[in-house]
């Protein structure tokens, strides 16, 4: 254990990918909530119309983490490559579907006589099961279609990102990365409306376009704000490893994966 940490490189994968991991997997634990972004920042409701609907700024709880979680993507990706996000992508859904099982397990486990009524008159629910298999056990088309989200905006923010950042080389750090959130934002915001309540609650398709928008101006917005919190990483990070290793680094990821794999078994 101590001589794969030693080493600063391993340490970084360890930690961006802890984070990485864990923002996920909350993600789709709290985006059962639904909020008004307009109220929690005391605003007038936006009134948007689209496409016959009016709609206003209220998201899944989820929407605060996963912008964060494509950026750790694109901050991976810059220092690890393609295959460094894989390995954290496939990783955390299989993380997240171990999670789900535990989850339903403990719904269906029988609850003690007294627990379901134990915050019954004090401000809590009247039924502590019924509330905790509400919170917890979401359906299954919404995990399906999240995670399937989640897995096809990793893939395509890689891809972009890796196209831009071989065409611009190591500058414009905020062209690569606010591009290919926006990207993989967009088809995210989509997919996952499609599956979770297309298929699952049969939407029509206006409503999934008007609601995939709304959702989406907000993950624009957010991506576009958290610029400036990219670039601080990348200081945080270059300083840390040292200039010689960061370089290192960063040209090894833009290896195919034939190659880089050699270099590593160097």
């Amino acid at each position: 254990m101590n001589h794969i940490i030693q080493y600063k490189a391993n340490r970084l994968f360890l930690v961006l990918g802890g984070f990485f991991i864990a923002n996920a997997i909350i993600a789709e634990f709290i985006g059962v909530k639904i909020f008004s972004l307009e109220a929690s920042g005391g605003f007038d409701p936006l009134g948007l119309m689209i496409l016959g609907y009016e709609l206003n700024l209220d998201l899944t709880a989820g929407v605060l983490l996963w912008p964060v979680v494509f950026i750790m993507t694109d901050v991976i990706n810059e220092y690890f490559g393609a295959k460094g996000v894989r390995f954290l992508s496939q990783g955390a859904v299989v993380l997240i579907l171990y999670a789900f099982l535990m989850v339903f397990l403990s719904i269906a486990l029988v609850p003690a006589s007294w627990w379901p009524g134990s915050r019954a008159g004090n401000g809590g629910p009247e039924d502590m099961q019924i509330a905790f298999q509400a919170i917890f056990g979401q359906g299954l088309w919404i995990i399906v279609g999240s995670l399937t989200a989640f897995l096809v905006g990793q893939i395509v923010d890689v891809i972009v990102f890796q196209r831009i950042k071989r065409a611009t080389g190591e500058s414009r750090i905020w062209m690569r990365a606010t591009g290919s959130t926006l990207v993989s934002q967009l088809i995210d915001s989509f997919v996952v409306l499609y599956i979770a309540f297309g298929l699952g609650a049969d939407w029509t398709f206006d409503r999934i376009i008007a609601v995939g928008t709304v959702n989406y101006i907000y993950k624009f917005t957010v991506a576009i704000l958290l610029t400036p919190l990219l670039y601080w990483m990348h200081h945080i990070i270059d300083n840390y490893l040292g200039k010689k290793l960061a370089d290192e680094l960063k040209h090894t990821a833009l290896l195919p994966a034939k190659e880089s794999s050699s270099k590593e078994g160097e």
